[in-house]
């Protein structure tokens, strides 16, 4: 019975972190999800109580039927964009551990982002130390960096870091000078070469930094961190969509980073998995970490099944993969 307890308050305590992060960012971003509690006592109550985050980090508990979802968000002009959602950090986890290559993550962004199929914002490598360690599955997005050199290389200002930490690019500046994909030692940008039919798709829509859509053949684009589905209280295409729970989004002044289901401290996550940020050493100051693939949950050959022919060529270099091929030709 103590057992049983113990995993309901821990349930309980998941729901309840989860749910002040995604309300703390909608309130905070203008979608407000607590509304009309000035008039709630002339409404009906269902006696069911939520406990919700207030804009300001108070927690208050609020009768069910005075919470409503948010209507929808206003047009977000590239002026506009170059603002940052007040008070808010954005920091992503991404759970090597976990990684079985399902690339959801990468076709739900593409989908989101109205993005061809050779165009990716967030790539999916095979990583091997040397020949001798084993390989694993490495998510890759942009990194959004706190001192990031894609900014201080480009000549007319087209990408540029807000106050929350995001780092985007604003199409409408962008000359495709490629300056800024020079610069970053990541290689988490791509260009757009041609004006692709899935451009099409956002054309009746007006063009905001914060959805990068829709995309201009000559220009410059990347891994934008969703900001206009965190405005709504949602998380990014990549988060809600991977079917492990891989990565994590949230808030590091709030210190809570949430996959959709599990919800968690990030300073405990970072520090009981000994997390790191991928080459530390350029100085760059990541806002994506990661935690090491110890005790993976799958062999690295389940996220070889059902690729395209185009995709498996991507790891043929790998230590890993020429030793498997030799070994199917000496049979």
């Amino acid at each position: 019975m103590e057992n049983e307890d113990l995993k309901n308050q821990s349930t309980d305590r998941r729901k309840f972190l989860k749910m002040g992060i995604i309300s703390g960012i909608s309130a905070l971003a203008g979608a407000s999800v607590i509304s009309r509690l000035a008039s709630a006592e002339e409404e009906q109550t269902s006696g069911e109580k939520m406990r919700l985050l207030t804009p300001d980090g108070k927690l208050v508990e609020v009768d069910k039927t005075h919470v409503y979802p948010s209507e929808g968000q206003e047009y977000i002009s590239p002026a506009a964009a170059r603002q940052g959602i007040p008070h808010r950090k954005f920091v992503m986890v991404i759970d090597l551990a976990k990684c079985k290559n399902a690339r959801a993550c990468v076709e739900k962004c593409q989908k989101g982002h109205n993005l061809p199929p050779h165009q990716e914002f967030m790539k999916v490598y095979m990583m091997q130390e040397s020949k001798d360690s084993a390989p694993y599955w490495f998510p890759k997005p942009c990194f959004h960096c706190d001192k990031p050199l894609c900014v201080s290389v480009c000549p007319v200002g087209a990408t540029y870091k807000r106050s929350d930490g995001i780092v985007l690019i604003d199409n409408e500046r962008c000359i495709g000078c490629k300056f800024c994909m020079t610069g970053c030692p990541y290689s988490a940008r791509v260009f757009n070469w041609e004006h692709y039919p899935q451009f099409e798709l956002g054309k009746d829509q007006p063009y905001s930094p914060e959805t990068s859509v829709p995309g201009v053949e000559g220009t410059v684009s990347k891994c934008d961190f969703c900001p206009d589905l965190v405005r709504e209280g949602k998380l990014p295409y990549c988060v809600s969509s991977c079917p492990m729970g891989v990565i994590y989004y949230g808030d590091i002044l709030e210190d809570i980073v949430t996959n959709g289901d599990e919800t968690i401290r990030f300073s405990e996550l970072i520090k009981n998995r000994a997390g790191y940020r991928h080459l530390e050493d350029l100085g760059t100051q990541p806002s994506v970490y990661y935690l090491p693939p110890v005790n993976r949950q799958f062999p690295i050959d389940r996220g070889l099944n059902d690729l395209d022919e185009e995709v498996a060529e991507r790891y043929n270099n790998v230590p890993y993969m020429k030793d498997k091929k030799s070994k199917e030709d000496s049979k």
